[in-house]
């Protein structure tokens, strides 16, 4: 039997050899890189469960966090809860509420966030009527808020500039202690006492339709405004003795 030699080119060999050489030099580098996949994958993952359990354990209070160190309890808003009616829940004064938690902007307060009642241990309501909540004296749009300069007076109220109708109600039950035609450049203007050391003030008015020493249940139709005058509004102020407070904190939003 006869046997062929077999001529190999030493060219072809090398060309073959660096192949096999960098299909393995290929191999390692995709090894790496599904290795260091695996590190970001894991870290993204890990980064992201620890988001979860942020989220899930605190507590839901946008703006300004309260005060440090005090001890109380939190309260969850609730639609149609104003800080007046949470601080006669709890028996406790509207003002250290708003001290304790910081608040400017009562508009920033959102259903579901939590204020810090201070100095209660638990949940325990005080007796509590709907009666002594406040409601809007008008159906509007507020155009001047509450110590915001409006033609170069500062306004310790509200003023509402009426969407359709003009109609202006008792914002709570109580005693009309007031009524003049042109209180201090403020045209008609109506002072009702609440008899808790609180009184509102509506002024503005094209129309007065009740008289001093008379007692009011709260909406009931008081004045009117001019409905002719597109530019018209009410000034409406809540005054705790003679200090005015603003108005955000009692009305619903």
């Amino acid at each position: 039997m006869q046997y062929q030699k077999l001529k190999i080119n030493p060219s072809t060999s090398l060309r073959v050899d660096g192949e096999r050489s960098r299909t393995i030099k290929n191999q390692k580098y995709i090894s790496k890189f599904k290795n260091f996949g695996y590190v970001i994958a894991i870290f993204i993952m890990g980064f992201w469960t620890l988001g979860l359990m942020g989220c899930a354990t605190a507590p839901y209070a946008p703006g300004p966090r309260p005060q440090t160190g005090i001890p109380g309890i939190y309260h969850r808003v609730q639609r149609g809860q104003t800080l007046w009616r949470i601080s006669k829940m709890y028996n406790i004064d509207l003002d250290e509420i708003i001290k304790t938690n910081r608040i400017s902007d009562v508009t920033n307060i959102e259903i579901g966030q939590l204020i810090l009642i201070p100095h209660r241990q638990k949940q325990q309501y005080a007796p509590y009527s709907p009666a002594e909540d406040f409601i809007w004296p008008l159906k509007g749009r507020v155009i001047g808020g509450f110590g915001s300069t409006y033609n170069n007076t500062l306004n310790k109220g509200i003023n509402i500039q009426p969407y359709s109708s003009s109609t202006v109600v008792a914002s709570r039950s109580g005693r009309a202690v007031f009524c003049a035609d042109n209180f201090r450049g403020y045209g008609k203007t109506i002072v009702i006492d609440h008899g808790d050391g609180f009184s509102t003030v509506y002024a503005r008015n094209s129309e007065v339709f009740i008289r001093p020493g008379d007692n009011i249940q709260k909406g009931t139709v008081i004045a009117r405004l001019n409905s002719s005058d597109k530019n018209n509004y009410l000034h409406f102020e809540i005054r705790k003795g003679n200090l005015a407070q603003n108005p955000y904190f009692y009305l619903s939003h």
